[in-house]
C-alpha cells in the first residue's frame, strides 16, 4: 500500500545504506536525517528515484537527490 502525500522517514542519525534499503522497501519517497548521508546511500537513493535530504536544521538542509521534488 501507498503511503499519503508527503510521507517520510526522519532520523536521527547517519543517513546509511541499511536506512535507504530499508525506507526503499516501504516505499518511501524521502528521507530526512539531521546528520550526513553515506556516499553509497546517496547512489541507492539515486537508483531508486528517493529524496534524501541531510543536515536538516532550522531551516538548513543539504538536498542530496532529487532537489527538484522540494518546493
Amino acid at each position: 500500500e501507498d503511503w499519503p502525500e508527503g510521507a517520510l522517514l526522519a532520523v536521527s542519525g547517519r543517513a546509511s545504506f541499511e536506512m535507504i534499503q530499508k525506507a526503499a522497501m516501504a516505499r518511501l519517497p524521502y528521507v530526512v536525517s539531521v546528520s550526513a548521508a553515506s556516499t553509497l546511500a546517496v547512489d541507492l537513493a539515486d537508483r531508486m528515484n528517493m529524496t534524501v535530504i541531510g543536515f536538516a536544521r532550522r531551516g538548513r538542509m543539504n538536498v542530496y537527490t532529487y532537489p527538484e521534488r522540494l518546493q
